[in-house]
Order: structure tokens, then sequence, then C-alpha cells
């Protein structure tokens, strides 16, 4: 495409160049521009471009097009001094584009997420204890956390000490006005200490030497190679893989870590502090503006080693990018649902392959996709059968809830009542077990039976007691609960219908009121400082009884903990998914991993009403391969991944009525021959989704056949108006 004009520079003379700028907006494609004579432009240089009216930040993508004549053609305005986007990201942005069938222009928006970090760098304010000064007179508890906090190393940036001491940057401010803070000019660029790969490392057991030799030679071979590191949770794979960190740190290179929730990953950087003497770069949503900025534009010179981040780091422009690694490759939550739909651990694989460096997936539990490809040789595997220590696995069992229930409104049964006692009398930790956030799922109306729902999507709202409201998990709307039922008037009718984390711990406290309880959930631990926090007194045994939900089941060592109660292990096996075992048998198998991780044995006992289930008898019997073949040929027979290909086409609007005629008009023009199905129109299990109502389509093809070519030329008539979008999702992990 070009952008066309009749802007024009007086006094230029001499030959007119075009190129071509790719904007970060979801338009079709790059744009051509004229370059003046005096400007010299190379592939991924950051300019300034007009774009109707306005100015916009792009990046010259290539030679202009020549579709228009030069004189036809806006100028370029500014180059920015800003180091040039990679060729390596430029291909990738390129790549998941036409991957996930998303505009380019929306991918590069991720890849330039920082557009302040463009500009020069600016002299930054810190704030520091004032030496001598006294504290003021009124000290709050948040007051001290700030000064405990400045204790402990140089001057912290305003956003970085409020998050670092859990408190608003108007406390900082006051401790300013009483003079016990006070400001300093910090360098543009803080250049934190790199991480020494030349420290030595903890002593490893031979499978973990074995394994750490295996990756290392791949790192400083070079070249693409995709490994699996797959161990039993408490196998020490996260210091098998700092190894191959290590070197590719002595090859000079740069190196990424992937961590499904970067905000619960406390343990995690406390290990490789400790492992390398600095702490790593990190990227993640909790990171204030200033951090951000200064961490991009760190990346893309090269002063940044190492980064530590969520899926979205996967788009940083890093300039020497050597080993990736993807820990708890197999966690749904590297998968982006919203705008450009990506997998990020596949996407990984794809930036490694591009640019011929190593990548590493880390599990106990992989993934059947990359268990699949380890199986037919494109990837490498290493294996870690043991726990690190001479640590035993836990022993796992079942408890029939048909046989065994827990007493009229209680839901914790009385085999495991009876452990916890146990444990708790022991004087050891005991973690239960429910992935289900808040009081209550659902409350309704004992006179009506009216349920309160959220007005914006297809769920029930969640009680959430221990902060007074109601709380819709899909679109965050929030309410207090209504003096009387909004269908029949009725007062005083409401009532909690099943157990969330808050309503188990009443129960426990109700059961065992000495013991000091926890609860770890999203709700209570929204921040790395919270998470540090929560892992310290976990860690101090200052926390007899942990509740939580999935976050408590990542990574986390408590050599003190030996008793994990899972109150409801049924719970992720309805819904229709196709990886609905499979991620139940993940998350189950993870949060069991939690017990007896040093000399103390551990036990799990899993309440079901099917213990029968392949999911329980796998977790039972330790036969995670069994389990995966029988899962593997399950999908196998069905042609479902990762033996074919899936894709979901979503249609929503505001009117469901539009939304219908446009899901009849898709139906029409839906492709008809062998080896593709094309399911649908159906409604979305979430209907309406904030706001918006909601149908859906899920192609199946072989695995031969590529879809995106198919809903090109499917898709390609459909034309959208009004508030009608259509997205698709190449590779669908959700099918909400």
């Amino acid at each position: 495409m070009a952008e066309s004009g009749t802007s024009s520079s007086p006094g230029r003379s001499g030959a007119t160049q075009s190129v071509s700028v790719l904007l970060p907006l979801p338009l079709a494609g790059a744009y051509d521009y004229r370059v003046p004579p005096d400007l010299a432009l190379e592939p991924g240089d950051f300019v300034i471009v007009p774009l109707g009216r306005r100015e916009t930040v792009g990046v010259v993508w290539g030679e202009g097009s020549g579709e228009l004549a030069p004189a036809r053609l806006k100028d370029v305005t500014e180059r920015l001094e800003a180091p040039r986007m990679p060729a390596a990201v430029r291909r990738f942005v390129d790549w998941v584009a036409g991957y996930s069938m998303a505009p380019p222009g929306a991918v590069l928006r991720m890849a330039m997420s920082v557009s302040a970090a463009l500009e020069p760098p600016r002299a930054l304010t810190g704030y520091r204890l004032c030496a001598g000064a006294a504290l003021p007179a009124r000290m709050t508890e948040a007051r001290q956390r700030v000064v405990d906090t400045l204790k402990e190393g140089p001057a912290r940036l305003l956003s970085e000490l409020a998050r670092e001491a859990g408190c608003s940057t108007g406390v900082i401010k006051g401790l300013v006005d009483a003079g016990a803070v006070e400001t300093v000019e910090l360098p543009a660029r803080m250049s934190p200490p790199p991480p020494d790969w030349r420290l030595p490392g903890p002593s490893l057991e031979p499978a973990q030497a074995e394994a750490a030799r295996s990756l290392r030679e791949k790192v400083l071979a070079g070249g693409f190679s995709a490994t699996l590191i797959d161990g039993v949770t408490g196998a020490g794979k996260t210091e098998v893989y700092f190894e191959a960190i290590a070197a590719a740190l002595e090859a000079g290179r740069q190196v990424l870590v992937l961590l499904p929730e970067i905000a619960l990953s406390a343990q995690w950087l406390q290990r490789f502090e400790r492992r390398f003497g600095a702490k790593p770069a990190q990227w993640h949503s909790d990171l204030g503006s200033a951090e951000r900025r200064w961490t991009w534009r760190a990346v893309a010179e090269g002063d940044v080693r190492l980064v530590v981040g969520a899926r979205s780091a996967l788009f940083l422009p890093f300039s020497d990018l050597g080993l990736i690694v993807v820990d708890e490759e197999h966690e749904a939550a590297f998968k982006q649902e919203d705008g450009v739909i990506y997998q990020a651990r596949d996407m990984a694989v794809v930036r490694a392959h591009q640019s011929s460096f190593p990548v590493l997936l880390v599990s106990a539990t992989p993934s059947l996709e990359t268990v699949q490809n380890v199986a037919n040789g494109r990837y490498g595997a290493v294996h870690l059968p043991d726990r690190h220590g001479g640590a035993s696995l836990p022993r796992i069992a079942t408890i029939d809830l048909r046989r065994d229930p827990p007493p009229r409104q209680s839901w914790i049964s009385p085999p495991l009542r009876k452990a916890l006692a146990e444990t708790l009398a022991a004087g050891e930790q005991a973690l239960l077990f429910l992935n289900r956030r808040g009081y209550a799922p659902l409350t309704l109306c004992r006179t009506c039976g009216h349920r309160l729902q959220c007005p914006n999507c297809t769920a029930w709202l969640v009680e959430h007691r221990f902060r007074g409201r109601l709380q819709c998990h899909h679109c965050g709307y929030m309410t207090e609960l209504p003096p009387s039922c909004p269908a029949c008037n009725a007062t005083d009718s409401f009532a909690a219908c099943g157990p969330g984390v808050e309503r188990l711990a009443e129960e426990a406290v109700a059961l065992h009121p000495e013991a000091r309880l926890a609860v770890m959930t999203s709700d209570t631990v929204f921040s790395v400082r919270a998470a540090e926090e929560m892992v310290r007194r976990i860690q101090a045994h200052e926390v007899d009884l942990l509740i939580g939900t999935q976050i408590v089941a990542k990574g986390h060592h408590f050599p003190m903990l030996t008793l994990v109660g899972v109150v409801d292990a049924d719970l992720g096996l309805g819904g229709g998914d196709l990886r609905a075992a499979e991620r139940t048998y993940q998350l189950l198998h993870q949060v069991a991993g939690r017990a007896g991780r040093a000399e103390r044995p551990g036990q799990v006992l899993l309440q079901t009403f099917d213990p029968g289930h392949p999911v329980m008898q796998a977790l039972v019997g330790g036969d995670r391969d069994r389990f995966l073949a029988e899962e593997a040929e399950d999908r196998q027979r069905h042609g479902m991944p990762p033996f074919g290909r899936l894709a979901a086409v979503i249609l929503s609007g505001d009117s469901a009525e539009a939304v219908d005629r446009l899901a009849r008009e898709v139906a029409a023009r839906a492709p008809h021959f062998d080896g593709v199905t094309v399911l649908g129109p159906a409604p979305a299990p979430l209907a309406l989704l904030r706001g918006r109502h909601r149908r859906r389509f899920l192609m199946k093809c072989r695995r031969d056949l590529a879809p995106q070519p198919l809903l090109r030329d499917w898709l390609a008539p459909i034309k959208l108006s009004g508030s009608l979008r259509l997205q698709i999702d190449i590779d669908p992990y959700s099918f909400f």
C-alpha cells in the first residue's frame, strides 16, 4: 500500500527513494513513504510518518512497493534515535502475523509496546533515606516498609519503591515532606550488575549433571534444537537449565526465560540471584512504566543479557538472542486469547528456529503436543526421574466422596479431616487445594430460585465475602449483594451455593482455630512483592495451613509441607474441552508435587466422586506415560490435536440478531471437501461476554492441511459492519 499526498519540501533535489513503513495499527499491510534526500534510512529504523491528519511512529520494513509515483507519496517526517528493530524480530513479526492471520501491524504493536522507549533516555528521580535524619513521630506500617526497603540497596524509582514496599506513592511523598526520605537524580541508564555465569552452581546429582552437560553442549554448539527437560516435581529441573543459561551467557548471547505467571515467581527469582549473583531483568504487567521503558531499550541495545518474563517478553527487541527457556511449558497461560491470538510456547520454538539457536521446554507434566514431537524425533529430551536430594515422591490416594461424604454444608471429608489434624499435630504444614476463587461460585434466592448473574456475560456472579462484593471473573463487573431478590423482592433469602477458597478457609478455621492460616490466590497475591512475602511466611513456618488455587501449584518449594488435600479433584473434568483430562492431570500432579519435597514424606488425598476415572488412576498409580498414551490414542482416533488441526472462528457483536445473520452468511460459504469439517455455528459457552453476543465455528483439518489458506478463501468475501467482529484462533486451547 502507499500513503499518498501532496506534501513536499522546497529546495530538495536529486533521486527520490521510497520505503515501506509498517505501522503498529491493525491495518492490512505497510505503507509507502518518500525518503527526503537529507535522510538515510535502513530497514528496522523507527520513523515518524504522517497518517491522515496526524503523525505516528512506524518501522521501516523495506523498500517501497512502487505502486505510486514518488511525487504522490508523503515524506517520512523524522528518524528516531533508537536502536533499529533487528531483522530477526521483523521476520518473527511477519511469521506470527501470517500464522495467526492477524494484521502485521497488530503484531508489531506487541513488539513496540513501550513507545516512550523510542525517545532519548532522560534523567530519572530516585528516592533514598536521608543520612542521619530522624524518622517522623508517626510511623505507620506502610511508612516502616518504605524505610526497611530503602535500607536494602540503592535509591529506587517512585513506582519501583511503592511496589516493593507495598504502599501508595503518597506514603513515600509523605516521608519526603517529613524529611526522612530525599530525592536524588539518577542516571538515565541504570545498568544493574549482569548475571555472572562464572559463579559455581550447586552440586548436581549424576542424572542432573548428565542432563546439564548435554544442554551446555547444544548451547555452545549453536544451531537450532528443541529439547524437553522432563523431570518429576522436585527433580531439580531449574538448576539443570541454569547450566544451559550459564553456557549462553558465557558465549556472550542473550537469554529469555518464559514463566507462565511471572508475578508469582518469587522463589525462582531468589534461586536465580543465588546462582548468578544478580537479579534478572523482568518483563510483566506488574512493572512500572519507567522500568518497562528502560528494560525495552536496554534489551534492544544489548545491555540486558537475560530477561525473565511472561509470554509478551517473546516480542522484546533482542539484539543477540541465543537461548529461550519455556518453564512449565504445558501451562495454558502461555496462550494469548485476546487481540493477536498465539501460543507463546510454540512461537518460542519458531523464534529459535528462525534465528538458529536452542530452545528448552521444561515440565514435569509435558503437553501431549510436546510429547508427540519428542516421539517423532522433532524434539530431543533429557529425563530426570528422581527427586533431588533423595526426597521421595508423595503417596497419592483417593477419597471416594460417595462413601465418605463431608458433613452437610461442609467440604472436607472425614478422612481428610483426620489427616489434616494429624499433620498439624505433628507440627507440619498442610495445603488444601480448591481451584475456585471467592466464597461461593453461585448465589441464589431460596424463595424463587433466582440466580445472580453478570449483566455483561453468560456467567454467575461469584461472591467474594472477604471483600464484601459479587464479581464476574470474565469481565470484572462488581457489585454488592442486593438487600432483596431482584426477581421476587424477598429479603434475607440469598444462599451461597458451593465452595470457593474463602468458604473452605471458613470451614478450616472452625475445625482448627489454633492453626495459622493463609489464603493464596490471585486475589491475595497480586504482585511480586506480595508473592515474596507469602513465600517467606510459608518457608519461615509462620503458616500452618495454606489454602489456595492453581497459583500454589507452580514450582513452590516448602520443606515442611507434607499434606496436600484436593477438595474437588473432579472440578476440571467437565465442559467438553478436548484437553480437560490432560489439564486436570497436569494441575493435580503439579499441586501434588508440593508435598514431601524434603526429608519428610508427603501424602496427597484427592476427594473425588469418580476414583476410577483415568486421571485419578494415573495419579494414584504414578503412571503418567500410560495416561498420555491412552490420551494420545483417543485424540488420534478422533483426528484431534496433535494428530489433526483445529481453527476457531468467533463472531461477535452488540446485537444477537446481527451476529446470527452474519453467522448464517459465514455458514453458507463454509468449505466442503475431503479432510475438512466445519462445525457450527453454535452459541459460544459464554454466549454473552463483556456485553457482546458470540457465535463460534470450529474447523477441523487433517494434520497435513494448513488451515490458514482455507480460512482466507472462506472468509475473504465476508464484509463486517457496525459492531460486528470476526476473530480467528489457530490451534485453539479454550472453547469459552
